[in-house]
């Protein structure tokens, strides 16, 4: 044995104390951002059927979730409402007394230091579920644009931090910047769902926000999963437009084109470990298939490794109490 020529790598593998001290990838509760899906009603905490530990909370109990995550120590949390009613062009997104609107009151006059995200788009809001307005059964671009644009600036109005439109309608960072800037917020910034895939992840998350497309589908505005070059168009085309942050969703089948616009761009990169990804993990939890907290932690260090430097996640909560017991 003494012939061989080797090299000894296991020697920084021996004890807990050396792999922490040439860790290189970390996951802080600092880079967590939690999604609340918010419904209009009295005394309602509805758990999602796909998506256990997840609820549509009411405003009269959204206080109680919210102090938890201030507790926890979370930053920043992502709002996604649920209106009362809907209709063709999604007036609930953009309305003033909307539930994404009072929501963010809510939570910014009893938690002003939490930043408060508001997811901008209409699908939530229509009757038809896609997240623009239909003309001749299309969904037509242009006309979009001052719908997505009137939300954003409600949506400040109403004291988002940051906000965050998910529509993929050609310009919607554009159109939401000079409304923003028009309406005298220049300093809101936006966090834009630039490389956002026509995904099978999404089916958990349409339940809980009651947006499933009435009819057809939304690969004419979602990017074809098959393609990594569009994404840096996609991005490039939205940092041009005035784009703070960059999302790339979903997460962990993508996690290529993470590294990809890391790579590429030096705006902060979010990644979405989206609904189809927590329910996996979940059911496959309750059927003691796997170790929940190991392959969490596991999923989201990917995420970071790859060049995340956020991770929007259902499991925020959970991961702070896991992280909090490793001190």
């Amino acid at each position: 044995m003494k012939d061989l020529n080797f090299k000894r790598h296991r020697r920084l593998r021996s004890s807990d104390a050396m792999r922490s001290m040439i860790r290189e990838t970390f996951l802080r509760k600092e880079d967590l951002i939690y999604p609340l899906f918010v419904i209009e009603g009295e005394n309602i905490k509805n758990e999602v059927n796909s998506m256990p530990g997840v609820y549509q909370i009411s405003l009269d109990l959204l206080n109680d979730e919210i102090q938890s995550v201030v507790e926890l120590g979370i930053p920043s949390v992502i709002l996604f409402g649920i209106p009362a009613e809907k209709d063709a062009v999604g007036k609930g997104a953009y309305c003033d007394h909307g539930i994404v609107q009072k929501a963010t009151r809510q939570i910014k006059e009893s938690y002003p230091d939490l930043i408060v995200i508001a997811d901008t788009c209409l699908c939530e809001f229509t009757d038809h579920g896609h997240c623009g307005v239909i003309e001749n059964g299309q969904i037509v671009n242009d006309p979009t644009l001052k719908l997505l644009a009137d939300t954003a600036v409600s949506q400040a109005k109403a004291g988002a931090d940051i906000i965050a439109p998910s529509n993929m309608m050609d310009g919607f960072v554009a159109a939401i910047r000079k409304g923003l800037d028009e309406a005298g917020f220049e300093h809101i910034p936006i966090m834009s769902y630039a490389v956002k895939y026509a995904s099978a992840f999404y089916g958990p998350f349409r339940d809980a926000a009651g947006s499933a497309p009435q009819f057809g589908d939304r690969k004419t505005y979602q990017m074809d999963p098959a393609n990594r070059l569009e994404a840096f168009r996609e991005a490039q085309s939205d940092i041009e437009e005035g784009a703070d942050f960059l999302i790339v969703k979903p997460a962990l089948s993508y996690l290529d084109i993470i590294r990809d616009v890391r790579d590429r761009f030096n705006a902060p990169i979010v990644a979405y470990n989206v609904s189809g990804e927590y329910a996996m993990i979940k059911a496959a939890a309750l059927n003691d298939w796997v170790d929940e907290k190991r392959i969490v932690l596991e999923s989201l260090t990917s995420m970071k490794r790859a060049g995340a430097d956020l991770i929007i996640t259902y499991f925020a909560k959970d991961v702070v109490k896991w992280l909090n017991e490793g001190k």
